[in-house]
């Protein structure tokens, strides 16, 4: 059988994705951690440059980390008990009956489902448990900043992103998931961010890419200018939040 088309949206703006992207919250991983049948072993998939593998190394004896991009993976952090290889979703190369988590962070809505909720079935012990989780669109505390944001993200890049952008939106509420489900608390993101570092987050994401590869222009590099005014001093730190939307199962 041929192996699932890889979507690579992100390898190209690896080093930009580890340096811009936003930490998730512990209290997730405590959470999963603490719903997980034991700590022996977690495996957390498209795993990207590592952002939820070092907080599942914190909780975890061992945690195994793939992503089908050798770019992410070439930009993640090491850790002790973390092995990271090169791999699609559905194929991990993980023993059957091995794992006691499985984590998706920001990327279920790439995957094959069917073949990848085989893949996950098959790796988990019996009670472990599959969390794949999404952040959509960020919001900023003061409004007329916000209002720009979102005619950014919404207008000026909004025809560059790719369709499965629309699952992200919706939290993955409308994505199956064949599992029986638990019911996490409300998890959110947030961060204080500079005016460099939000301009910086804008250029990690694809529909940003896209557009400069289409237009040969950074839109970000206009967007700074028009809020800079209403931002203040650049290094003033304003707060940013994402809110989780947020899918977990167990293995029956």
């Amino acid at each position: 059988m041929a192996e699932p088309q890889f979507k690579d949206h992100f390898s190209r703006l690896a080093a930009q994705y580890a340096a811009f992207r936003p930490r998730y919250p512990s209290a997730l991983f405590d959470y999963l951690a603490e719903a997980a049948p034991s700590r022996s072993m977690a495996w957390d998939c498209a795993c990207g440059n590592g952002q939820a593998t070092l907080d599942l190394a914190e909780r975890f004896d061992a945690v195994f980390a793939t992503d089908a991009s050798a770019q992410q993976v070439a930009a993640a952090q090491s850790h002790a008990r973390v092995t990271y290889r090169v791999a699609p979703a559905e194929s991990s190369g993980l023993a059957a009956a091995s794992v006691d988590l499985v984590t998706v962070a920001q990327a279920l809505h790439w995957f094959d489902l069917d073949a990848f909720y085989a893949e996950a079935r098959r790796v988990l012990r019996a009670n472990g448990v599959l969390g794949a989780w999404t952040y959509g669109v960020h919001r900023v505390d003061e409004p007329e900043i916000d209002a720009h944001l979102q005619k950014f993200y919404s207008e000026t890049v909004g025809e560059y992103w790719p369709p499965e952008r629309r699952l992200v939106e919706d939290g993955y509420r409308t994505l199956p998931f064949p599992f029986p489900e638990l019911t996490p608390p409300a998890f959110e993101m947030s961060e204080r961010w500079s005016l460099p570092k939000l301009l910086g987050y804008l250029r990690s994401w694809s529909a940003t890419s896209r557009y400069f590869q289409r237009n040969a222009v950074d839109p970000v590099t206009p967007f700074g200018e028009l809020i800079a005014p209403l931002w203040g001093a650049p290094d003033r730190e304003r707060v940013i939040h994402w809110p989780l939307g947020m899918r977990i199962g167990r293995k029956a």
